[in-house]
C-alpha cells in the first residue's frame, strides 16, 4: 500500500513536471531554428550530392567515397528533422511523438553516427596520405573504401533496426505515455537494456573517433615542425601545412558539433531518473540545445568538402566556368544579332537613292 502510494505521488510528480515542460514558449524557439537549420542542409547537402553523384568523375579517389557517404548522413539529417519540428509543433500529440521516437529520433542518430564515423575514415585517410604518400592501405584504395562504407552502414543499420523492432514489440500503452515528453521516458524495460547497450557502443565510436582526430593533428604538426626546422620555405613543408590546416578544420568542425551532446548526455540519464523536477527540466533544455548544435554539423560539413576534395573544387570551378561561358556566348550572340541588323538597316538605307533614280 505504502509502495502504491509511492508510485502515485512519484507519477503525479513526473505529470507536472512535463506538463511544465510541455507547456513552454521554448519550442516555438526550436521549431525555428531547426527549420532554418533544415533548409541551409537540404540545399547545401543536395548540392553537394548532386556534384557528387550527378556531374562526379567516373574514377573516384577513396577519400571522395568517404565523402560521398559523409554527404548522404548529412542529407539524411536534414530529411529527419521535419518529424523532429513536428513534434515540437505537436509535444502533446501522442502519434507524433511515437512516430517521432520509434523512427525519427532511430534514423536521426543513425545517421549522426555515421557522420561521426565517415569523418573518422576521412581524417585516417588524410593522416595515411601525409604519413605513407606511397602506402595502398586498405583506407587508402578505392576498393577498401566502398567496402568499409557498406559495412559501416549495415552495422548501423542493423543495430537501429533491431532497436525498432524491440520499441515496437515491447511499447507501452497510450495511457502509460501521455504525461511522457522524452523517448527515453517512453523506455519499456526490455528497451531500456537495449537502449544501454547501444549507447554504449556509441559513446565508444564518438570516443574512438575523437581521440584519433586528436592524435592525427598532433602528428601531423610534428611531422610539419620537423619538416619546417629542415626546410622552412620547401614544397614538402607547405603541403604539410596546408594537411595540418585541413586535419585543424575537419577537428574543430567535429568537436564543435558533438562533443556537447556527448558531454550533456550521461548527466541528463541520470538526472531523468531523480525526483528534482527543476533539474530535470534544466538538464531537458540543455540536452535539446546539445542535440540542435550536432545538427549544425549538416551546414558546416560542406566546407569539408570543399577543403578536403581537389575533384570537387575543380567541379565547382568548372562549373563557374560554364556558367560564365554561357553567360558570355548569350552576350556575343545578342551583339553579333544586334550588328547583323545594323548593318541590313545601313545596307537599305545605301540602297533606296538608287532605286529611286532607276525608277525615274
Amino acid at each position: 500500500m505504502a509502495a502504491s502510494s509511492f508510485n502515485q505521488s512519484r507519477s503525479n510528480s513526473n505529470s507536472s513536471c512535463y506538463e511544465d515542460i510541455q507547456d513552454t514558449s521554448a519550442h516555438i524557439f526550436f521549431m525555428v531554428i531547426y527549420t532554418l537549420v533544415f533548409l541551409v542542409g537540404l540545399f547545401l547537402n543536395g548540392f553537394t550530392l548532386n556534384v557528387y553523384f550527378f556531374r562526379g568523375q567516373r574514377h573516384a579517389s577513396s577519400v571522395t567515397i568517404f565523402l560521398k557517404n559523409l554527404a548522404a548522413a548529412d542529407f539524411l539529417i536534414s530529411l529527419c528533422l521535419p518529424l523532429r519540428i513536428m513534434k515540437y509543433a505537436n509535444i502533446k500529440s501522442e502519434i507524433i511523438r511515437k512516430v517521432y521516437c520509434n523512427f525519427g529520433a532511430s534514423a536521426f542518430y543513425l545517421n549522426m553516427y555515421a557522420s561521426i564515423t565517415f569523418m573518422g575514415f576521412i581524417a585516417a585517410n588524410r593522416y595515411l596520405k601525409i604519413v605513407h604518400p606511397l602506402g595502398n592501405h586498405m583506407l587508402q584504395t578505392v576498393r577498401g573504401a566502398k567496402i568499409i562504407s557498406i559495412v559501416t552502414w549495415v552495422f548501423l543499420i542493423t543495430v537501429t533496426s533491431s532497436y525498432i523492432l524491440v520499441s515496437l514489440i515491447t511499447e507501452n500503452s497510450v495511457f502509460e505515455t501521455l504525461t511522457k515528453v522524452s523517448c527515453d521516458e517512453m523506455h519499456s524495460k526490455e528497451l531500456s537494456v537495449l537502449y544501454k547497450i547501444i549507447h554504449v557502443f556509441s559513446a565508444t565510436i564518438f570516443v574512438t573517433v575523437l581521440v584519433c582526430l586528436v592524435v592525427f593533428y598532433y602528428k601531423t604538426s610534428r611531422k610539419l615542425s620537423v619538416a619546417q626546422e629542415k626546410q622552412p620555405a620547401s614544397t614538402g613543408s607547405k603541403k604539410l601545412a596546408r594537411s595540418r590546416r585541413n586535419m585543424l578544420v575537419l577537428v574543430s568542425v567535429f568537436c564543435v558539433c558533438f562533443v556537447p551532446y556527448h558531454l550533456v548526455r550521461l548527466p541528463y540519464a541520470y538526472t531523468s531518473k531523480t525526483n528534482n523536477c527543476s533539474w530535470r527540466q534544466v538538464f531537458f533544455y540543455v540536452k535539446e540545445m546539445a542535440v540542435f548544435v550536432s545538427v549544425l554539423n549538416v551546414c558546416l560539413d560542406p566546407l569539408i568538402y570543399f577543403i578536403f576534395c581537389k575533384a570537387f573544387r575543380a567541379r565547382l570551378s568548372l562549373r563557374n566556368m560554364q556558367t560564365t561561358t554561357e553567360v558570355s556566348t548569350v552576350a556575343a550572340n545578342g551583339e553579333r544579332r544586334s550588328s547583323d541588323t545594323q548593318s541590313s538597316i545601313k545596307r537599305k538605307l545605301s540602297l533606296t537613292p538608287m532605286t529611286r533614280t532607276s525608277v525615274l
